[in-house]
């Protein structure tokens, strides 16, 4: 009877949590429901009439019949309508205006109503379950207004690019009939010829630079290390408005030049350092009988003889080699406005490189060395690097400080 009580009292336990489990759920889903509601509601008090309707839109999208998300149908309903009124009094008012640079706001205006009705339209029908009805949007079909306004934008940035193009006194004047023509082509790809005038405005709003290196030292630079650190390709620049040319061209006019130059290159002697360490340690060296302190056998209780491992010191010379060579480039890049001819801005450059090479022998009993110690026996002495090959490697890391420099530069 006892065990029937308590498994009674245990079910009705686990029921009494499940209840407030569920409860708990059901509670928080309320009040997460309610939170966006909420939300939604301030975004269109507030006029961001879109985030209104792209939360209602994620959430209609995940269950649209769900009675908990139908706030979100009457938010919707009501942030469409206030937004469309708002986006079509805008553009009234943009044509009215007569503004020929309002044509792209224009041409947006409509594109996103019509996005926005795309996006809407594979929910309905959406039931108002309280008032028994649909949801009501008023849609238009915006077709005809988006190809008169995109008409006119094209002709718009068509002619004012190429007037911007003939008249340009700036860099930066080029570049924006460039950017007109880009979002020309974007709209209308083969628009007249514009593809042809968007190559040239790129080509005149380009900042031409010319490299130059200059050796001051008394040392060779390889060049192998050269025709690396000249190779642009490799430093992955993303400058749209900047071009370097390492074999400058007869027939351009350059706008500035970089001038990459190596000031002093120390090459250090070739070095080879030796020290000592002498090593001792005890290693077991068979087994003894162990006697007390009157020299007798020492016994166990069944009248053995205990044996005990024998110890010896053994020493060893340990003889470590490091050969060392060094190499240091110093210089600096400098950056000059050839139409002002004036200095720009001036980069000190500097990178080492250290040979270093560890090698060693011994004498006397090798089992004395510690562990760190022993792979160095393996080893023997060899070559130094060439002069040329120490330059080199000191080099390795100006390509980096020079990508570095190269990014960092910025003409406007």
């Amino acid at each position: 009877v006892l065990a029937q009580l308590l498994k009674t009292a245990v079910k009705t336990l686990k029921c009494i949590i499940m209840k407030k489990t569920i409860l708990f759920i059901t509670i928080l889903a309320i009040l997460l429901a309610c939170g966006g509601v909420k939300k939604t509601q301030e975004a269109i008090n507030t006029g961001n009439y879109s985030a209104a309707i792209n939360k209602a839109i994620r959430n209609l999208a995940d269950n649209k019949t769900k009675k908990g998300n139908q706030p979100y149908v009457l938010l919707l309903e009501e942030a469409f309508k206030k937004y469309k009124q708002r986006e079509l009094e805008n553009i009234a008012y943009l044509k009215k205006e007569g503004n020929p640079a309002n044509y792209n706001e224009i041409f947006k205006g409509y594109s996103r109503l019509k996005s926005i009705q795309q996006q809407i339209k594979p929910l309905l029908p959406l039931q108002v379950y309280e008032e028994d009805r649909n949801a009501r949007f008023s849609f238009t079909n915006y077709d005809n207004e988006i190809l008169v306004a995109k008409e006119n934008l094209s002709d718009y940035l068509y002619n004012n690019a190429s007037e911007l193009l003939q008249n340009a006194k700036y860099k930066e004047d080029y570049r924006n009939a460039y950017r007109d023509f880009e979002y020309l082509n974007e709209l209308s790809p083969g628009f007249a010829d514009s593809r042809e005038k968007m190559d040239e405005a790129y080509m005149k709003g380009l900042d031409y630079v010319k490299v130059n290196m200059v050796n001051d030292t008394e040392q060779i630079v390889p060049e192998r290390l050269e025709e690396e650190l000249l190779n642009f390709n490799t430093y992955g620049l993303n400058d749209q408005w900047t071009q370097y040319h390492t074999n400058p061209l007869a027939e351009v006019d350059y706008d500035y030049e970089m001038e990459v130059a190596f000031r002093a290159i120390n090459i250090s002697p070739e070095q080879i350092q030796e020290k000592q360490i002498i090593k001792e340690k005890q290693i077991k060296d068979g087994v003894e009988v162990l006697v007390d302190a009157d020299g007798r056998v020492v016994t166990d209780s069944l009248g053995n003889e205990i044996k005990v491992d024998r110890f010896r010191t053994v020493s060893c010379n340990f003889y470590q080699f490091t050969q060392l060579k060094s190499a240091q480039v110093t210089g600096n890049v400098s950056y000059i406005d050839l139409q002002r001819k004036q200095q720009l801005n001036s980069y000190p450059i500097s990178s080492e490189f250290v040979f270093e090479h560890v090698y060693a022998n011994y004498n006397g009993d090798k089992r004395a060395l510690d562990n760190d110690l022993v792979p160095l026996l393996n080893r023997v002495a060899v070559p130094f690097p060439t002069n040329e090959q120490m330059v080199y490697d000191a080099g390795e890391d100006l390509k980096s400080r020079l990508k570095d420099i190269v990014v960092r530069q910025k003409f406007n």
